[in-house]
């Protein structure tokens, strides 16, 4: 007994320590995401999100005065000044050659090639020696970095919120979403009934393609799905994204709701069929509400699969502004080469908000619906 309790807490350890890695496996590009959401191009370009409160260097050049300005000190000649002119900054390091621009670190002394020196202080003050005349008319090039301080900015998300035609898309978006999840909840709620309870012809075939349906990618059928809407006059509207995302969620809306419902008390059903309930009272009043947490837990599926969607809304919606979606315009947002992609972390977040607040007020259900329809079946 001791053998096999000292090895039920070793499996517990290890789905612990599988659970948290999972977790974090999930959660650390989240955070990584929020926090390049509040940094500008430049910050995100120069040190990854997990530096954010370290100072970003970035290469840059300046000239010295010509060498009119160089003074004798001590058999050298001199010249000093500021990498910044009038202007402020920070210096962190600097390099007596183009190739390594952050050789040495500010306010050190270096050795240049011709047997001078040169230091460049952390506030830009610097100051090159050389043996033998400066030459030239232009000042000598000093190559270093210029440190630039954390910092934080909201304007991503300015930018993204203000962007022309986003609140439109974010309208477009519910008029496509809500629809595409109530649909297929109320077709395949009715469906996975009868295939739960009700006794027919062909029932247990019915049920081996609804499985079978699962693993077809929906790839497969958008051409031909496009071909049949523009043959029968939906072309690209609403009434057909509704009708082919209800067609897509069908069989895992069937699937989960059905293995539900056969796990409800049968004699409840019984009992309610010899009081002379009909199969739609049955169905109405003692089915569905027992059902609510699959149904639940199958609406949150649904509409998050068709809020962050874009290749079905690319194909069965048009392009223009009043069709829209949120992700079609968030894509023409970053550019056609993604140059804009830090805007991306913003948007990301944008269009979570909706689907966050859905998942946290149904999550009760959401566990209880999507456990019970994964392990009881008939």
């Amino acid at each position: 007994m001791s053998e096999i309790a000292g090895t039920r807490s070793r499996l517990r350890v290890a789905n612990y320590v599988a659970v948290i890695a999972l977790v974090l496996l999930w959660t650390i590009p989240t955070i990584g995401l929020l926090v390049s959401s509040f940094r500008d191009r430049e910050q995100i370009q120069s040190l990854g999100w997990w530096q954010a409160l370290s100072s970003a260097e970035e290469p840059m050049s300046a000239r010295t005065g010509p060498p009119g300005d160089a003074v004798q000190e001590d058999g050298q000649w001199v010249l000093t000044g500021n990498v910044f002119g009038d202007g402020t900054g920070t210096v962190g390091s600097f390099g007596t050659s183009i190739r390594a621009p952050g050789e040495f670190p500010a306010g050190e002394t270096a050795e240049t090639r011709d047997g001078g020196t040169l230091s460049i202080a952390a506030d830009g003050a610097y100051r090159l020696t050389s043996p033998e005349p400066f030459k030239g008319r232009r000042g000598e090039r000093l190559v270093l970095t210029r440190a630039s301080p954390p910092e934080f900015t909201l304007q991503n998300y300015v930018q993204v919120m203000t962007a022309d035609g986003m609140g439109q898309a974010f309208l477009n978006t519910l008029t496509v979403t809500i629809p595409a999840t109530v649909i297929p909840i109320l077709v395949a709620a009715f469906a996975a009934y009868a295939l739960a309870w009700m006794q027919f012809p062909g029932r247990a075939l019915l049920i081996a393609c609804v499985v079978g349906l699962l693993v077809v990618p929906l790839q497969l059928s958008l051409i031909p799905l496009l071909r049949f809407h523009n043959g029968i006059g939906l072309g690209r509207s609403y009434i057909g994204i509704w009708l082919a995302h209800t067609g897509f969620g069908m069989p895992l809306a069937i699937y989960l709701l059905r293995n539900y419902m056969v796990g409800l008390p049968k004699e409840v059903i019984e009992c309610a069929r010899v009081d002379g309930a009909t199969e739609f009272e049955i169905f109405r009043k003692i089915v569905l509400p027992l059902s609510l947490p699959a149904l639940a837990a199958f609406g949150i599926f649904q509409f998050l699969w068709t809020w962050n969607d874009l290749l079905v809304a690319k194909v069965f919606l048009g392009s223009g502004n009043d069709q829209m979606v949120m992700t079609g315009r968030i894509v023409e947002l970053l550019g056609s080469r993604g140059n804009n992609w830090e805007l991306l972390t913003a948007a990301a977040f944008i269009s979570m908000l909706v689907p966050l607040v859905v998942f946290f007020s149904m999550q009760k259900y959401f566990v209880r619906g999507l456990l019970a329809g994964s392990v009881k079946g008939g």
